[in-house]
């Protein structure tokens, strides 16, 4: 049971291959990929600008960072020179944060500017390679349509193709019936001029004698009203061959008696 389990699934995996390759065509293949190799460029691009975009936000911030640090330190120099220590050193412990915060933002900023370049030139390498791609798949679609023209047309000159094929073969069948009545036809007038069928044609009681028979009386008939329609014709009318053949005819027996 499972081996015959194993063929059955074997010849449906065949016979689909088999169907999947001739619904195959391999420019609609070659666009899809192109069109797949053109979405994953642009998630590469989309990528670098969301790189680019965070890198931007820390930059404004680290400007803020160092205005805020330029404006505490002015204000700790402020504070001294009017004799508050205190507020100086508040000012100077909040500028102290700022650094902190600062280089913090400095070593993000160092990351994302190089997460940036890795993704410029991964989406400058891509782009290269779907340029090559696309090349090479019109290349490969122009050969394959100028191949699949070349072989329509040699299909159709040489009659092989499917279409042809049928058509050769139904043109062979209507010869083969052709020749067939044709022999038939023949072998049929061939009985019937022996003797061997009876012509349905004819009414019920005739045979073949018979039909001969009248026939040939069908033509003593018209040679009789021939030349009766010939002796009725006047002197002046016979034809001048008639009268020169009968000057030229010698005297008959009764001539010779009297």
């Amino acid at each position: 049971m499972t081996s015959i389990t194993h063929r059955i699934a074997t010849l449906f995996r065949t016979k689909a291959n088999k169907a999947l390759d001739r619904a195959e065509d391999p420019r609609e293949v070659l666009d899809y990929s192109y069109t797949q190799q053109q979405e994953m460029l642009q998630k590469v691009r989309r990528g670098v600008a969301d790189v680019a975009t965070s890198r931007k936000r820390v930059d404004l911030q680290i400007n803020q960072l160092r205005q805020s640090s330029g404006k505490l330190e002015g204000q700790a120099q402020k504070a001294l020179a009017a004799g508050r220590e205190d507020l100086a050193r508040e000012a100077l412990s909040r500028r102290t944060a700022v650094a902190s915060q600062l280089t913090d933002l400095q070593t993000q900023q160092a990351s994302l500017q190089a997460e940036e370049e890795k993704l410029t030139v991964a989406s400058q390498r891509l782009q290269a390679k779907v340029d090559t791609f696309r090349t090479s798949k019109e290349t490969i679609k122009a050969r394959y349509t100028a191949a699949e023209a070349q072989t329509r047309i040699t299909e159709a000159v040489t009659g092989i193709g499917e279409e042809m094929g049928d058509v050769g073969l139904a043109m062979q069948r209507a010869e083969d019936k052709t020749e067939q009545l044709q022999a038939r036809a023949g072998a049929l007038d061939e009985l019937l001029a022996s003797g061997a069928l009876e012509d349905a044609t004819l009414p019920a009681g005739r045979d073949d004698i018979q039909a001969e028979l009248e026939r040939v009386t069908e033509g003593q008939d018209v040679d009789r009203e021939l030349a009766r329609m010939k002796a009725q014709l006047p002197a002046s009318d016979t034809p001048p061959a008639v009268e020169a053949k009968g000057a030229e005819r010698g005297p008959t027996d009764e001539e010779t008696t009297s």
